[in-house]
């Protein structure tokens, strides 16, 4: 395991307990900017009138459409809770087995099956590990949609990863990034400071990553207007003060089609 990948996992294996509760407003925010560019992505949704008029014994959409999300990086599902109302399917992967156990709790209590959303421990940007073998299952793979929410910045390799997503998509697919826009590095006192590799993307940037990809068409990126505020983590030094208690930041959802 690389440097930052053990150290994005220990980071936020403490986060988890109080992540939700801590950052609650601001993940409020970030669902409601996703459901506003529902067109943008361009997904075929399973509408909420479609699954209520063609519900089944068990409760289930009986039209058949299928449409599933691959949220990789998932934390505990801030993705897959913007998206569940139009997809038939959320699957999460996290380095994090405590992330996986929030974002599996919050499945649970809102009376969801496995089969409908579940996350699992794994990684698929290893270099030395293209397909691991507990990801390597059929239902790890032809996703209609793949999503990282605010990971890309702690990737080493975001081209790695774009890829190995892309690699999980069915043809016609669609990779959605949602990370930052280029901004200042890190205060070296903020306790992430350590974890992440890139400070934001410019568009040129995630276009030739997704290019590069193979998830190039039709490449759109759409600016998140308002700038969304994330509270300092638990693990901040109560001892010193090193300035607000918050950072702001500009985001921005990218879109992209498997060929």
């Amino acid at each position: 395991m690389g440097t930052h990948t053990h150290q994005n996992k220990e980071f936020f294996n403490n986060e988890a307990a109080n992540y939700d509760a801590r950052h609650e407003k601001t993940l409020d925010q970030i669902i409601q900017e996703i459901r506003a560019r529902l067109d943008f992505i361009g997904v075929d949704w399973v509408a909420d009138d479609d699954d209520n008029d063609n519900e089944g014994e068990d409760g289930k959409p009986s039209s058949g459409k299928t449409v599933r999300l691959l949220d990789y990086a998932c934390g505990t599902g801030v993705v897959s809770r913007a998206l569940a109302p139009y997809t038939t399917q959320c699957v999460g992967i996290d380095l994090s087995e405590n992330m996986v156990a929030a974002y599996n709790a919050r499945a649970e209590n809102q009376g969801l099956a496995t089969e409908e959303m579940h996350a699992y421990q794994g990684n698929i940007c290893d270099p030395e590990d293209p397909s691991p073998a507990a990801l390597a299952p059929p239902g790890f793979h032809n996703f209609d949609i793949a999503a990282v929410g605010l990971g890309f910045h702690h990737f080493d390799d975001p081209e790695l990863a774009a890829t190995r997503l892309a690699e999980r998509l069915r043809p016609g697919g669609v990779l959605l990034i949602l990370d930052f826009l280029p901004h200042g590095k890190f205060d070296t006192h903020h306790p992430a400071a350590h974890t992440v590799t890139h400070h934001g993307f410019s568009e040129d940037q995630i276009k030739g990553i997704f290019t590069k990809a193979g998830v190039g068409k039709d490449f759109a990126l759409d600016e998140v207007s308002r700038d969304i505020k994330f509270n300092r983590p638990a693990l901040a030094d109560h001892n010193h003060d090193h300035g607000s208690s918050q950072m702001h930041r500009r985001l921005f959802l990218a879109r992209g089609t498997k060929a």
